[in-house]
């Protein structure tokens, strides 16, 4: 992964599935997701195996001949047997590879070094800080590297949680824990994860578009301006356009109904901006429209030659194509969102 650019933190769902494959293939070089397959609480092991079964094909499809990382971070005991099976699978057969860490059981630790052993495309190692760095999760760390084989080749993913205007020293744990984890092995590549993107209520967008901080991006800044002479090593991520505990959500495929509003997502230098849209109602298109019309006027909307999310919204304002779904408004806001970020970080 030595052209490693950037790393989203998906999870495996349609959405984030289209909106990986809306990016051009320059885009996509040197994108490396870390896809996070769903929580699935009770499924039983034949079930379970279907699910995983389908989802992995679904992002082994659109990753094609990429690199990525797959991860089942809510598997409970009794369903890791069943993940490390169908894991050995797709990690053999293709580019993804297993991700463990160091708040893992020891059985899904071993799974995830077997089937990297086995494919030999390496192992993530996903370190958790949401809020104070431990220094005792990097003995736990060189723990978890001393039972594997040397000759594994491992990524850090240092996953910062989320990182809104309520954690401002979330950039000093950060190289607190870069320091104590840089060190341990000569990582293949390290990655500083964190979210930024707000939750977001109805009432915050009543008074049209609304501009949101991205805080993630400004602890990015803090932690590659820190002179440490790692930072020329690491390499940024990010949960897109939701918010962290986006990957948390239990599918409920049989659950009707739903908010009769969304919005729309658009990320400038600085901030993400949000505009109202509806799901439903008779102003719904002429609504969404406009709303659409909003963020394409903005001094900041790089036009629809920058990707298919600005295509998108571009038609949308013109009145071609339809005013989109919740699924499409992801779509949009993400792939919108992964070609600005990708293209800024390949500017330096």
């Amino acid at each position: 992964m030595s052209d490693l650019l950037y790393v989203p933190v998906l999870p495996v769902r349609p959405h984030a599935v289209e909106a990986y494959r809306w990016l051009r293939p320059n885009d996509q070089q040197g994108v490396a997701p870390l896809w996070n397959l769903p929580p699935r609480p009770g499924a039983a092991a034949p079930a379970l195996a279907a699910a995983m079964r389908k989802d992995l094909a679904s992002v082994s499809r659109v990753q094609r001949h990429r690199a990525a990382w797959i991860d089942a971070p809510f598997a409970d005991e009794t369903q890791v047997p069943v993940l490390a099976e169908v894991l050995q699978e797709y990690s053999v057969l293709g580019t993804l590879q297993p991700v463990t860490g160091p708040d893992r059981s020891p059985l899904q630790q071993t799974a995830s070094i077997v089937a990297a052993t086995r494919s030999g495309w390496g192992l993530g190692v996903r370190v958790r800080v949401p809020g104070e760095w431990d220094s005792a999760a990097a003995e736990a760390v060189g723990s978890l590297l001393s039972r594997a084989d040397p000759a594994i080749e491992v990524d850090l993913l240092l996953d910062m949680g989320g990182v809104l205007g309520n954690r401002p020293d979330a950039g000093k744990e950060a190289l607190r824990a870069l320091d104590a984890l840089f060190p341990l092995t000569p990582w293949r590549s390290v990655s500083v994860l964190s979210g930024g993107f707000p939750h977001v209520t109805a009432d915050m967008l009543d008074q049209g578009l609304r501009d949101e901080p991205r805080w993630d991006w400004a602890m990015w800044q803090e932690v590659a301006h820190s002179r440490r002479a790692y930072v020329p090593a690491l390499t940024y991520g990010d949960y897109g356009t939701q918010p962290v505990e986006a990957i948390t959500r239990i599918s409920r495929p049989e659950q009707k109904g739903g908010p009769d509003w969304g919005f729309l997502r658009y990320t400038t230098e600085q901030t993400f901006v949000l505009a109202k849209v509806l799901h439903s109602g008779v102003d719904k298109t002429a609504f969404n429209r406009a709303a659409a019309s909003e963020i394409v006027g903005l001094t900041d909307f790089r036009g629809p030659t920058a990707g298919a999310g600005e295509s998108w919204l571009r038609d949308c304002a013109r009145g071609d194509g339809n005013s989109g779904t919740f699924q499409k408004w992801l779509s949009v806001g993400n792939a919108q969102h992964f070609s600005y970020v990708a293209h800024t970080l390949r500017r330096g």
